[in-house]
C-alpha cells in the first residue's frame, strides 16, 4: 500500500505489535509515528502538587514521549523502514482521529490496548473510539 499511515505508540507491548505489524505490511508507505501527551494523565498525578507541577508535568512527559518514539525509530530502523515521528498534546482516541484527519492519511493501525491506568479504565478504549470516529481504514492489532 502506498499513501500515508499512521501509527499510534505509547511503547505498551500492544502498540509495539501494533508499529511491527505496519512495519511489515505498510512498509511502501510513509508511516507516520505519533505519540500523545494526555493531560488526563496529569490529574491522576497531582495529589501532592506543587504549583508549578504543570509546566514540570508537561516537560517530563513530553520528554518521555520523544524516548518512545526514539524506540520506534530504532525498530523502524532495524526493519530497514524509515519513518516520521511527531508528539502532540491532547485526549489520545480525539487526536489520533484529528490528527489522521490532518495529516491526509490513508490508514491508522493501533493496538487493541494501550497503556493501562486510570485514564484508561475511566475513558474506556481508545482504540473502540478510534474505529467509531474514523473517516479512514482502522487496523487493530493485538
Amino acid at each position: 500500500m502506498r499513501g500515508r499511515v499512521l501509527v499510534a505508540y505509547d511503547d505498551s507491548e500492544q502498540s509495539t505489535e501494533a508499529l511491527e505489524f505496519a512495519l511489515r505490511e505498510f512498509g511502501d508507505a510513509t508511516l507516520l509515528v505519533l505519540a500523545i501527551v494526555d493531560p488526563g494523565e496529569a490529574n491522576t498525578k497531582r495529589l501532592f502538587s506543587m504549583p508549578t507541577f504543570a509546566s514540570e508535568w508537561y516537560e517530563d512527559a513530553r520528554e518521555e514521549a520523544q524516548d518512545r518514539l526514539a524506540e520506534a525509530t530504532e525498530l523502524a530502523t532495524v526493519a530497514g523502514v524509515d519513518v516520521e515521528t511527531d508528539v502532540v498534546v491532547g485526549r489520545p482516541a480525539k487526536t489520533i482521529v484529528e490528527y489522521a484527519n490532518e495529516h491526509d492519511c490513508d490508514h491508522i493501525v493501533t493496538g487493541s490496548h494501550g497503556r493501562s491506568g486510570v485514564s484508561r479504565i475511566v475513558l474506556g478504549s481508545v482504540a473502540e473510539t478510534v474505529v467509531r470516529r474514523s473517516p479512514v481504514p482502522v487496523t487493530v492489532v493485538r
